[in-house]
């Protein structure tokens, strides 16, 4: 018996139906979040073995809490707080695991979450849980933000969560949250999933770009999947909120503790990060002069959302530029409000690719 047949129909039917497709890698790929291209850095993976082929064991084996938690794990969560400012940090599977466990455990009975209406699909869902009230405000309006917290002003604990970086959208976080929430004593929670090793003198993300200074309330949550080419997530905070997380958060408790190999290569993504800043930031830099000359976009990343507002159109697009080499990402709701073409303008491809690339997008939506 097909339970779901009719929901499968109406998925079809209105243009929003995914399937999954085995990665072609013969394709240029401008859709990934391999923003920096380590993902294909082959010294960057011999390291990690060498170093992962020097340890007694290969597996996690645990969780954190119960003989999971490595000196692999421990060196690299150190290395993140000397580079980021934070007291402490910890290491976790994904950064979808890694908002539910933020969210989760840190907004109590009584709280307050003061979320931006873009913020991630895995910080949202956590907001169904029982406990958690949450009140969303429109994206990046301070404005609103500051009469929500007059609202709610006899509130114990405020929390507030924001992208660095969003990623549909593409754009910057306003850096006033930062003001307001050390006003009103409040929690800030940003997820850096798309703004680390993408913004900041030393691409480092939205604390570096803004150059903050690291204070109590302030909580940094990064993934290692996107531009650190490896698989996982950290959050830094200070050391109380740490402890806390790793008593209270079920992704941390109940979870086996992130794999050795990611862990690795994530800390020596890090490492090549550094190393290489000012190279990467002119790359950057170029992509983003070469999407504003051919396109007329400015990007404050290397996300390029195009609004297309049609979801069979927007597939059709995706599919003409597939067939000339390029794969890029074709946005539905519910994930956008209106169908979206996501390209990511990747360090990974050559900006003549970029370049080769944009004019095609640029001659298909005169079309």
């Amino acid at each position: 018996m097909n339970y779901y047949e009719n929901e499968l129909k109406a998925l079809k039917k209105s243009g929003r139906l995914r399937t999954r497709e085995v990665l072609d890698t013969n394709v240029l790929d401008f859709a990934s979040n391999d923003y920096l291209g380590l993902s294909h850095n082959k010294e960057l993976h011999r390291r990690t073995c060498e170093a992962l082929d020097l340890l007694p064991l290969h597996s996690s084996k645990a969780s954190l809490l119960v003989n999971g938690y490595h000196q692999v794990h421990k060196d690299f969560e150190e290395a993140l707080c000397k580079v980021n400012g934070f007291e402490d940090g910890v290491v976790l599977g994904s950064g979808f695991s890694a908002n539910i466990a933020m969210i989760e455990s840190l907004v109590r009975k009584g709280d307050i979450l003061f979320m931006d209406e873009k913020y991630h699909a895995s910080g949202v869902l956590a907001t169904k849980l029982e406990h958690v009230s949450v009140v969303f405000f429109t994206h990046n309006d301070m404005s609103e933000l500051k009469s929500l917290f007059q609202q709610y002003k006899d509130v114990t604990r405020k929390i507030v969560a924001v992208e660095g970086i969003y990623s549909m959208d593409g754009d910057l976080v306003d850096p006033e949250i930062f003001e307001i929430c050390e006003k009103e004593n409040a929690l800030l929670i940003v997820d850096e999933a798309h703004s680390s090793g993408i913004v900041g003198d030393k691409l480092m993300g939205v604390f570096d770009l803004y150059n903050i200074e690291i204070k109590a309330n302030h909580i940094k949550m990064g993934t290692l999947g996107k531009a650190y080419g490896s698989f996982g997530a950290y959050i830094l905070a200070s050391a109380h909120i740490i402890e806390y997380l790793i008593n209270r958060a079920k992704p941390i408790v109940y979870a086996t503790s992130l794999s050795l190999y990611d862990t690795l290569l994530g800390h020596h993504s890090l490492e090549y990060i550094l190393h290489n800043v000012e190279n990467l930031k002119a790359n950057i830099q170029r992509r983003k002069e070469i999407v504003k000359d051919i396109l007329g976009i400015e990007i404050d990343g290397l996300i390029i959302p195009i609004l297309i507002g049609d979801n069979k159109k927007v597939i059709e697009i995706k599919k003409s530029l597939l067939n000339k080499g390029y794969a890029i990402g074709a946005i539905r709701q519910p994930t956008v409000p209106s169908a979206i073409l996501r390209v990511i303008a990747r360090v990974g491809e050559s900006s003549e690719n970029l370049s080769n690339l944009c004019k095609s997008i640029d001659k298909l939506m005169l079309k």
